[in-house]
């Protein structure tokens, strides 16, 4: 038994659909999804950080939205579809964002990394970032202790130019 489950609490199912693949769940109603994610289900792509929504670390995206999943209960997913960074290449090809965070260098420790990476997709999805200005807003809520901000602006400004969704603007 994982050492978050509470003994003696029944299981809820739960089916979500993650990275892609239908899965049929048993879950303890006390188990984060973050918990789940990592423990449950080894996809240790997803990190701890704070446990308290403050860090970043453990954003994955749910029905497109970028969202901690150290603050949501597992049971709270049932028929969503859920994307963690482990689930971003297709077919052995990266993300366009995962390639442009090796070419940008928009890493240092790389703990952070797959929270930020799940947010800047997202991001992009949503398409409201229009500006270098509004990326670093609107990544805000992913805390990059080694400091890597400048590159992880950059690489996602650069998958935004790519995409026509950007403008380049004059150095800053």
């Amino acid at each position: 038994m994982p050492a978050h489950a509470i003994v003696g609490t029944q299981t809820v199912p739960t089916e979500i659909t993650l990275n892609g693949e239908r899965r049929s769940l048993d879950v303890s109603p006390s188990t984060t999804l973050l918990d789940l994610l990592r423990h449950d289900l080894v996809l240790t792509g997803t990190k701890k950080g704070c446990d308290h929504g403050q860090c970043g670390a453990c954003t994955v995206i749910i029905d497109g939205q970028r969202i901690n999943s150290c603050l949501q209960l597992a049971v709270m997913q049932d028929g969503k579809t859920i994307n963690t960074i482990e689930g971003l290449a297709q077919d052995g090809v990266l993300h366009p964002l995962q390639a442009a965070f090796i070419e940008r260098d928009a890493f240092q420790c790389g703990y952070c990394t797959p929270g930020q990476i799940c947010s800047g997709v997202a991001l992009i999805e949503e398409g409201h970032a229009v500006t270098r200005a509004e990326i670093r807003e609107h990544m805000s809520g992913n805390i990059c202790r080694c400091g890597a901000y400048p590159n992880i602006v950059d690489a996602i400004e650069d998958v935004l130019v790519q995409r026509g969704q950007l403008q380049r603007e004059a150095a800053e």
